[in-house]
């Protein structure tokens, strides 16, 4: 139900409300542009464990084998933070590979001290790609505004004040009405809520189209048409908390994504540019971190005889490596893979027939 309480600051649609709070405006200010960057306010899986950056390695690898192994190979770190997946990935590449990667992170704020110097720092992703682009966390933190429905079964644009406080505006229209009744209808129900995500599609396709070869892939809280939330998902964090979603910069504001929305609009780029071989796939992280050899299983207790260091150090790398898959956590964020002229890297391998 929204809050019709009155308060400072002037009433605006949440995005961009949000865009104002999270990125600052005119380059000044917002949460983003804080000096603790991410990793103050919450816990991705690049910060859960190394494992993670190593997993993503061995995809860069296979993307680089699909490609046949060009003389020069991009890492694309999207929403990069402070630059710890780009420096992880390097770190756990082959030295060969390694010595042929151009990596490039890409974030709003201001390049970390101390970060390596053979990684550029871009405040948006190169325009030729060839290899492998990789959006951890970051459609979540593209703003995007909210609907609510009406007593009269109207769905209507929410508008908030820096506060918090809430009251209905203009009813939703135009391009904004087609994408909720393609990809998120609302019941005539008084206080049903969604998030347009038409921002994510758009900045999707726009990130994909910078794909000359290689994959695009994007990992986020997610959900699809067959399972919506019915009032959406608009949430705050702050230092590791989840708290009310309070545009002031104070906070971080996210929503979960409609990856197969941005699916979509992925394929209608890579498609319109003929560069799509097989189609876009959605898949759990569960799944996508066991296809690249990371399972959670516990080493033999022989090992704990005959070599307890190691027993100790594998065990503590199956642990990790539980988080990063475990269902109900980080294992159900989804994965959306957009293959750009090569098959797809974690396509299971064709069983042999059996005659």
């Amino acid at each position: 139900m929204v809050d019709n309480v009155t308060g400072p600051g002037e009433w605006r649609g949440w995005r961009a409300a949000t865009q104002a709070a999270l990125y600052g405006v005119d380059g000044a200010g917002g949460f983003y542009r804080r000096s603790e960057g991410p990793a103050g306010h919450f816990r991705t899986s690049v910060h859960a464990s190394p494992l993670f950056a190593e997993a993503v390695a061995r995809l860069l690898c296979r993307v680089d084998e699909a490609l046949g192994r060009p003389s020069s190979l991009d890492f694309v770190d999207m929403a990069a933070g402070r630059g710890e997946l780009v420096t992880g990935v390097l770190a756990a590449l082959p030295a060969e590979v390694a010595s042929r990667t151009r990596a490039c992170a890409v974030d709003i704020a201001d390049r970390p001290a101390g970060l390596a110097r053979r990684i550029e720092w871009l405040p948006e992703p190169p325009r030729q790609v060839t290899g492998l682009l990789f959006a951890n966390e970051w459609l979540d933190n593209v703003p995007v505004e909210v609907a609510e429905v009406d007593s009269a079964g109207v769905a209507r644009l929410v508008l908030v004040r820096d506060t918090g406080a809430e009251r209905l505006g203009e009813r939703v229209s135009g391009a904004e009405t087609e994408w909720l009744a393609r990809w998120w209808p609302m019941a005539e129900e008084e206080g049903l809520r969604a998030e347009i995500g038409l921002p994510r599609d758009t900045a999707w396709a726009s990130a994909v189209s910078c794909v000359e070869g290689g994959l695009a892939v994007a990992v986020d809280y997610a959900h699809t048409a067959d399972a919506r939330p019915p009032f959406g998902t608009l949430t705050g964090f702050l230092e590791g908390r989840e708290t009310a979603p309070v545009p002031d910069g104070s906070c971080d504001i996210t929503a979960h994504v409609a990856l197969d929305a941005c699916a979509e609009a992925g394929m209608a780029a890579a498609k319109d540019a003929a560069r799509a071989l097989v189609d876009a796939r959605l898949l759990t992280q569960r799944a996508a971190l066991r296809a690249l050899g990371l399972t959670g299983a516990r080493p033999p207790l022989a090992l704990a005889s005959t070599n307890p260091t190691a027993y100790v150090r594998a065990l503590a790398g199956a642990g990790e490596a539980a988080e990063l898959t475990a269902p109900g956590g980080l294992g159900d964020f989804g994965w959306l893979l957009q293959p750009v002229g090569i098959p797809d890297p974690l396509a299971p391998e064709p069983r042999p027939r059996a005659d």
